[in-house]
């Protein structure tokens, strides 16, 4: 593997990472999920003609996009652009992202077989991936730059859906049905996310986030038994690198604690559960949100009231990191973006 790049001291010192470390900050750090994207016109103009999948595998164009918000806004924290299935198709799983559907799966995973017929990542399967984190260490300077994957979860679900679903119902079924393949694809998934975590870190990224956008459809019961063990796998394996870890979930409200068991520094959590109710549920860790995505089509005025009303029960937090309570919209006006950001700043200076 290359040698990890050389990071600027002062990121360490960082209001992101002291936040995420649950130190004292001098301000509420913020940055947003999906910051870098289609809300920006930059990006739509750097992305004509060039599919999703590869934009994530030339350097050039991610260190560019990821670079892209923190220009604008002055965000505390970059986030590494790339896609949580990109590493399945960096160890040759046959799939697409398809616009307007989302990634599709040419032959979905429903056999042991199948599983094994994956292979698992090494650096050498994504040596793009080092060289634009490496890169992008380079141009940031000061500011933190997160890596991240997609936890087994949300990975799998994927996989033996074939694409997004709604209802996981083939998911579930193997869950329950085929228990021994199940767990060899989860392993499988589990393995290729933490050395997809491995090799950002390795390369300069100072913290890591792992996504779990579909683990909402699970039961506490099932979530414990079902999912939990695997994300464990890749937290604990990030957890070696020395680097503050990140779980994210939608529609986690009653997984929270349980989120925190399996492994995070912060927890992070979205709209649905007010931020005051996810920070007792959390178990003593900092917390990551988590202010509505819609709320940026609102006047500015309430925008900004609901921030503050975030910002404040943040406070009751080891640590607080503000974000959205799930992704960008694509129609955001980033004007707002820039006009929240500052409210975040100004309001929580110490």
């Amino acid at each position: 593997m290359p040698a990890a790049a050389t990071t600027n001291p002062d990121v360490h010192d960082s209001a992101f990472l002291r936040a995420a470390r649950s130190e004292e900050v001098p301000h509420t750090p913020v940055w947003f999920m999906r910051q870098a994207g289609r809300s920006l016109p930059e990006y739509r103009k750097l992305r004509e003609g060039v599919a999703m999948l590869e934009s994530c595998m030339r350097p050039d164009m991610v260190v560019e996009i990821t670079l892209q918000p923190v220009r604008r806004y002055g965000v505390d924290a970059a986030i590494f652009f790339s896609d949580i299935v990109l590493p399945l198709k960096a160890v040759g799983v046959d799939l697409d992202i398809v616009p307007g559907v989302g990634p599709v799966v040419a032959r979905p995973v429903a056999t042991l077989a199948d599983v094994e017929a994956i292979a698992d990542l090494t650096p050498e399967h994504v040596g793009f991936i080092t060289e634009s984190v490496q890169a992008l260490v380079g141009e940031l300077g000061a500011t933190p730059l997160i890596g991240f994957a997609g936890a087994p979860f949300t990975v799998a679900s994927y996989l033996v859906e074939g694409g997004p679903s709604k209802e996981h119902a083939k998911t579930k079924a193997m869950m329950f049905g085929a228990p021994d393949v199940w767990d060899a694809l989860m392993r499988k998934i589990a393995g290729i996310s933490a050395a997809y975590l491995e090799v950002q870190v390795e390369a300069g990224a100072s913290a890591v986030q792992l996504f779990d956008s579909w683990a909402g459809a699970m039961s506490p019961q099932d979530y414990r038994r079902y999912v939990m063990p695997y994300s464990t796998q890749v937290l604990e394996r990030a957890g070696t690198l020395g680097v503050p870890r990140i779980h994210f979930g939608v529609g986690t409200g009653e997984l929270l604690g349980l989120m925190g068991e399996a492994g995070a520094d912060v927890v992070g959590i979205d709209w649905r559960v007010p931020l005051a109710a996810g920070i007792e549920r959390v178990g003593g860790r900092a917390v990551q949100g988590n202010l509505d995505p819609s709320l940026v089509f609102a006047p500015t005025d309430l925008m900004l009231a609901r921030a503050a009303e975030v910002l404040d029960a943040g406070r009751a937090a080891p640590g607080h990191i503000f974000n959205l309570g799930h992704g960008v919209m694509p129609s955001t006006d980033p004007d707002q973006l820039a006009r929240l950001t500052d409210f975040v700043h100004q309001h929580s200076a110490r």
